[in-house]
């Protein structure tokens, strides 16, 4: 890839701390300046930060994305330069960078980022991720910075459950599991709007809402099935209101008009809803 004058950073470092400004001043030592997506990824969360990373690079151009979520700094989870048709990712191999690489057209190539002596254990995004990605975005090689590595041997997690129900045709529901709330409240699933589509679900008609236990869920809680609306948009409804419908992400999405879904529905990532026409 060519010399870039900026990287894109991503991280769950928040913003009350001289974190982001450490690594951002890393990169401008070299030259580089950095297009923050986020940097309020809640701790830790790297199924969330796989996601807004992935349905926020096809919107930038080619260049060096640089992502730090990592529980698991210090340990012996490795870092790497992940190379796809649509630019270079940097960052922990831990399932953070996968789901970016597929948007861009898929892995090519793997490197693992050699150790440096003397870094310090527990801020790899200022001493080893950001040193590497100011040096692809000025034109070093991938290979220049680590051992080539299979790309079928990076960490990626379990996708998240979206699936028509009966598998056969003709579906008559969809099963799916939240993804993200956004700081809106809006609910994202992980099923594609299109899925939607499959099982008759389309403006104008109503869809029936079920619960499930999800990963930090019991079975069992109580919540009832509701009926709420299919639209295009928060406007599809009076305020106060739920709809569904799919969001500018391509994805089914739950909203209340001027209010909190999440709230509203009960739900939080890894809750699981059955959706059906009614």
């Amino acid at each position: 890839m060519d010399a870039v004058s900026h990287v894109s950073f991503l991280t769950d470092y928040g913003l009350a701390d001289g974190f982001v400004a450490a690594c951002h001043g890393v990169l401008l030592r070299r030259g580089v300046s950095a297009l923050d997506i986020t940097h309020l990824i809640d701790p830790g969360d790297v199924r969330r930060g796989a996601a807004v990373l992935a349905q926020t690079v096809r919107y930038l151009p080619v260049q060096v994305h640089l992502a730090v979520v990592d529980p698991g700094v210090g340990t012996s989870r490795r870092g790497v330069v992940v190379v796809t048709p649509g630019g270079l990712l940097v960052g922990p191999d831990n399932g953070l960078l996968a789901p970016a690489a597929a948007v861009l057209g898929g892995v090519t190539e793997a490197y693992a980022l050699a150790a440096r002596p003397g870094v310090p254990a527990t801020f790899h995004g200022r001493d080893v991720f950001a040193p590497a990605a100011a040096e692809l975005a000025t034109g070093t090689p991938p290979r220049v910075l680590g051992e080539a590595v299979d790309p079928r041997g990076l960490v990626r997690m379990p996708p998240a459950l979206a699936r028509v129900l009966p598998p056969a045709e003709p579906a008559t529901e969809l099963e799916a599991e939240v993804v993200m709330v956004d700081r809106f409240g809006n609910v994202q699933l992980a099923a594609s709007g299109g899925l939607l589509g499959d099982v008759g679900l389309v403006p104008g008609g109503r869809a029936e809402v079920r619960f499930a236990a999800g990963r930090d869920r019991e079975a069992g809680d109580g919540r009832r099935p509701m009926v709420i609306p299919v639209g295009v948009t928060f406007g599809s409804v009076e305020p106060g209101e739920l709809v569904l419908y799919v969001d500018s992400a391509g994805m089914a999405a739950f909203a209340v008009r001027d209010g909190h879904a999440a709230e509203r529905l009960g739900l939080v990532p890894g809750d699981v809803v059955t959706v059906s026409p009614c």
